[in-house]
């Protein structure tokens, strides 16, 4: 079987044993990977957040203007209620498998990335190599915008990206958007035997709950469709609905967040804009009664979709790379719909292993396929050494 490069075995084992689940800080794993970068050579940006506990990261070799950008997040998920057989945050391997919260979700991207950073350190390129590893991606991509703001002020223009979130090593070219979004339902509270007397702001949001769901029901049968994705329409879900004290108190307020998948011919806005007119209308109905009622519709987060055709560049280029022959598109969303979008820099999605390993209990990565992470990173530094 063949083995991945251990360099990045080695930077694998390291980046595992840092548990920068996105509620925690990932600053010591920053400082870990400036080391390793600085210990060749590249001089890395730190982009910190407000309070210095978590940090984006750029690197390049080679020069500024061009080249190739490979990006990662440094975030990962909880382990926390996960029956895991294996320490989660210690790299292990068995039956060509590496275990560990993010081998898949994805620091054996990072790991091979880093490793083949420090390769190019040691080369001459004629095109640049540039390395963006960012924080919060699992969070809705919150730390890429302070990247991408750093990117505007132009240290480096890279000519296209490839981030590496799990596709089996395919080239993807598409995912959906997704908004998310906070309702607040404000209701009149009152004794439970005199519930009539009240306004229960969870009835509110259930009511909200309802036309949330037959808009959902009316873009599977009647919305744009794109048979590339497993789910070939724009989606809703509710995922968060909280309210209420005590059983024998009518609730004044109940919190929803729901969220959009949209597809990319679909704009979020138009796909909202029947649901914020009923919001508007129930809690018009409920004021002829009750004038402190109240529903209201935040966005709290939201990212574009990526849309990258596949008669673009950067797709042949990468298909080259892997010796892949045709495209997909993936259900989960990443940071390329921002620098597709944001930056205009044209970007696919390609990296080791499967998202249905991730995000679970003993979550793995086949050596085989971060060793083909490598062997497509090195066919990367040889067209870069000859030139884009």
């Amino acid at each position: 079987m063949t083995r991945p490069d251990t360099t990045t075995l080695e930077i694998l084992e390291r980046l595992i044993a840092f548990p920068t689940v996105s509620r925690d800080p990932n600053a010591p794993l920053m400082d870990y990977v400036a080391g390793l970068l600085r210990g060749a050579g590249i001089e890395p940006i730190l982009v910190p957040n407000a309070d210095g506990s978590k940090a984006n990261l750029f690197a390049s070799v080679g020069g500024a203007e061009g080249g190739v950008m490979l990006s990662g997040h440094t975030d990962v998920v909880p382990v926390d209620g996960q029956d895991w057989t294996r320490p989660p945050f210690a790299l292990t391997e068995g039956g060509g498998r590496l275990y560990g919260r993010g081998t898949a979700d994805m620091k054996g991207f990072v790991a091979s990335a880093l490793a083949a950073m420090l390769r190019a350190a040691g080369t001459r390129l004629a095109s640049p190599l540039h390395l963006a590893l960012s924080y919060d991606e699992e969070l809705g991509c919150l730390g890429a915008h302070s990247l991408i703001a750093l990117l505007r002020q132009g240290p480096a223009r890279p000519a296209m990206c490839i981030v590496g979130e799990p596709t089996g090593l395919n080239v993807a070219t598409g995912h959906k958007g997704k908004t998310g979004l906070r309702a607040v339902c404000k209701g009149v509270e009152a004794h439970s035997a005199l519930a009539p007397t009240g306004l229960n702001a969870l009835h509110l949001a259930a009511d909200l709950m309802a036309v949330i769901r037959a808009h959902q029901s009316r873009l599977a049968e009647e919305g744009l469709r794109d048979g590339d994705y497993d789910v070939p329409y724009s989606t809703l879900h509710v995922g968060k609905l909280n309210g209420g004290v005590a059983l024998n108190i009518v609730p004044n307020l109940a919190v929803m967040e729901f969220e959009l998948r949209n597809l990319a011919g679909d704009d979020p806005e138009t796909l909202l804009a029947p649901i914020r007119r009923s919001a508007d209308g129930l809690r018009d109905i409920a004021r002829t009664r009750f004038p402190e009622a109240d529903v209201t519709i935040e966005v709290f987060n939201a990212y574009p979709g990526l849309d990258t055709p596949d008669s673009a560049s950067v797709v042949r280029f990468v298909k080259s790379l892997t010796g892949a022959n045709g495209t997909i598109k993936v259900a989960f969303g990443t940071e390329g719909g921002l620098f597709s979008t944001e930056l205009g820099v044209p970007t696919v999605v390609c990296g080791p292993g499967s998202m249905a390993q991730g995000h679970k209990a003993d979550e793995y990565l086949e050596t085989e396929q971060l060793a083909r992470c490598d062997a497509m990173l090195d066919a990367l530094l040889e067209r870069l050494r000859a030139g884009l």
